[in-house]
């Protein structure tokens, strides 16, 4: 991305501290929020062009979550240049960097992939569906054990929004309607988040992606989305236990009406090990939460309106 202003030089709330992540349409700060003296992440986006429905879209599906599996919305603003998206800060950095530092035992990953679950159901109970479920999209916060959070809704969709019909997310956790979306017509974007688990939890667990080949070219994506479709994996011998086995076979059916509902993973016996008490009801009166702190929608839809608005050169 081209950066030719500072967003956070001379702000009166917001001081730089400094870069947390850069992609293609987007880069990351970490900041010190002086009214509140903490420490915060903002996304910034380019105004103009970039501000598409999928902002809108992670914009609103995002404000209203309030839930310690899923990353807090704080609050949006317009710099000369950017949009800031301004979002809680976790400081123990994405589950992949974690698992790629520290390995991952299978109790480990039940852990992760347990509070993974508890947070994609209050999601999905508040209307949203991810469509982007994957370790680097879950971060961390700094305890000896991690609380995970959900991160990045850029592609989320709504219950309220028209129904998904497009290939996004990230291509080795596509779901088999995901791949076919261009010739298949609209999918069900809560059971394919049911699918990206399967590959989330198989990546924990092997330490690679279910549907890639040792063999593969650089450029394999034909190949993997062919194995996709296909449901053509297999798991290493000795990767993981019979239970956590069976419980990515359920999640990777072809069939979305096949796999299991959250309430049917959060039964499975490999789940339930280790459980709190309690855990699986948590999200019952969390749905009711509301913040009365709220950056109100009347001032979030102004500011959004005039993002897309290309600034002045």
């Amino acid at each position: 991305m081209d950066r030719r202003e500072e967003p956070l030089a001379g702000h009166p709330r917001y001081k730089r501290l400094k870069d947390l992540s850069s992609g293609g349409f987007a880069f990351v700060q970490l900041a010190l929020d002086r009214d509140t003296g903490e420490k915060v992440a903002i996304k910034f986006l380019l105004r103009g062009p970039n501000i598409n429905k999928n902002v809108w879209r992670e914009v609103f599906n995002h404000r209203p979550l309030l839930h310690h599996h899923v990353i807090l919305f704080k609050r949006v603003f317009l710099t000369t240049r950017y949009l800031g998206i301004v979002l809680e800060y976790a400081p123990g950095g994405d589950l992949l960097t974690f698992v790629q530092r520290r390995g991952m035992s299978e109790e480990v990953a039940r852990w992760f992939f347990q509070q993974l679950i508890i947070g994609l159901d209050y999601l999905h109970r508040m209307g949203v569906a991810s469509r982007d479920i994957k370790p680097e999209n879950a971060l961390l916060d700094d305890r000896e054990w991690p609380l995970l959070k959900i991160c990045d809704l850029g592609w989320s969709i709504g219950d309220e929004d028209s129904p998904a019909r497009s290939s996004v997310g990230t291509r080795p956790y596509y779901a088999p309607e995901v791949v076919c979306a261009a010739r298949g017509g609209p999918y069900d974007a809560k059971r394919a988040d049911i699918w990206s688990c399967g590959v989330f939890l198989y990546v924990l667990l092997v330490g690679a992606y279910p549907f890639e080949g040792a063999g593969d070219p650089e450029d394999s994506s034909p190949n993997v989305l062919t194995r996709i479709v296909d449901v053509d994996y297999a798991v290493p011998k000795g990767a993981m236990s019979a239970q956590a086995e069976g419980l990515v076979a359920m999640l990777l059916r072809k069939d979305p009406e096949e796999r299991p509902s959250i309430r049917e993973i959060q039964a499975h016996p490999w789940y339930r090990v280790g459980l709190p008490r309690g855990a699986t009801e948590m999200n019952d009166a969390l749905v009711m939460r509301m913040d009365s702190d709220m950056q109100p929608e009347a001032d979030i839809l102004d500011i959004l309106a005039e993002a897309v608005r290309l600034p002045d050169e």
